[in-house]
């Protein structure tokens, strides 16, 4: 019987324990929610004139070229960082919440096709990286492009016409703005895939290996392709590089349908 009421005490104790953990966990809450309403609050009075003013410029904006349109949306950033909670506080105003939100979409993406074309055109086949590693890394590259692009090319008529409605310039939109220079980027890169396959056909020797050039030539016409169609075309490089691969499909199958010598 002593147990039994040693535990129920020990029960009772970890019971109003934890009551008052979540007493305090409450209270604690609302502190902070209520500080946090009260400096919204105090944002919403004192800040009037600012966001106004911001509200105003934002209105008024109109851009000469997609930099433009960058640089003002980095600065209404850095403007809009000074209120405590910008949602919260704009909503208490007259803000042209739709045409922020566009210039705000616009140049993010607008930054990241930038980033990506970069990316693609600056991409350096590391001769140190072992074949099958490096083929792998430039296919990744690859699916990345071809994802970005096509997503963008999904929705590209209907942004273009809200852009143009809060007088966003969409010129980097059309095939010969970004989306044409990630295309030419991706042409440099199925130029460098093919040269790599064949750097590795040509240290590939030997009747036993024979399966594995097959293989690579295989990958390379693949990949070579993919991009062709993707870019819409090739340029004179990488016709000659595509060639060279052709010619050793040929070459191998001349070598396999060569009679033996009797």
């Amino acid at each position: 019987m002593k147990r039994e009421a040693k535990k129920d005490t020990s029960s009772l104790l970890s019971s109003s324990l934890n009551v008052a953990d979540a007493r305090s966990n409450m209270i604690g809450e609302i502190e902070n929610r209520s500080s946090f309403l009260l400096a919204v609050k105090a944002d919403v009075e004192t800040q009037g004139d600012f966001v106004q003013s911001l509200a105003t410029e934002v209105r008024a904006a109109s851009f000469a070229s997609v930099e433009d349109l960058v640089a003002f949306v980095n600065w209404l950033d850095e403007e809009l960082s000074f209120l405590v909670d910008e949602r919260a506080v704009l909503k208490h105003f007259d803000w042209p919440e739709s045409k922020a939100d566009a210039l705000r979409e616009a140049a993010f993406e607008y930054q990241d096709l930038m980033k990506l074309e970069k990316r693609v055109s600056s991409f350096d086949d590391d001769p140190k990286l072992p074949c099958e590693a490096a083929l792998k890394k430039m296919y990744s590259l690859l699916e990345k492009v071809e994802q970005s692009v096509y997503a963008l090319l999904r929705t590209r008529d209907m942004a273009i016409s809200r852009y143009k409605e809060f007088g966003i310039p969409v010129d980097w939109l059309s095939d010969t703005g970004v989306v044409g220079k990630i295309k030419l980027s991706s042409v440099q890169l199925a130029r460098k895939y093919m040269k790599r396959v064949a750097l590795e056909l040509d240290a590939l020797s030997g009747p036993e290996k024979e399966p594995n050039r097959e293989f690579l030539v295989l990958q390379g016409v693949r990949f070579a392709f993919r991009v062709h169609q993707f870019a819409g075309g090739f340029d004179a490089e990488s016709m000659k590089a595509f060639e060279d691969l052709r010619s050793r499909i040929s070459t191998q199958t001349g070598e396999e349908n060569k009679p033996e010598p009797s």
